[in-house]
């Protein structure tokens, strides 16, 4: 009788992070979170997003507001495209 009693498995979120040079610095974007980061390198600025993305999914868990967007941070399935415009 071994098991883990008490032990919830986790499920994963799988976010996208989209990090660009901004000066001297890589500013890092979760797009499904709004949360933002920096660091200076791409390693570490999406490095710092990870943590701020832990960060603030553990604050909106525990103030129950992850219900709406749930679905779309749980989806394996994920399509980055690079979109162009041209406002008028």
């Amino acid at each position: 009788m071994g098991g883990r009693k008490g032990k919830r498995k986790v499920k994963p979120y799988h976010l996208t992070a989209v990090i660009w040079k901004e000066g001297r610095q890589y500013v890092s974007k979760c797009p499904e979170l709004g949360v933002a980061s920096f660091g200076s390198t791409p390693e570490r600025a999406r490095a710092a997003l990870e943590e701020a993305a832990e960060l603030f999914i553990s604050n909106a868990k525990r103030l129950h507001l992850l219900k709406d967007v749930e679905p779309a941070l749980s989806s394996a399935t994920r399509f980055t495209v690079p979109l162009e415009i041209a406002p008028a």
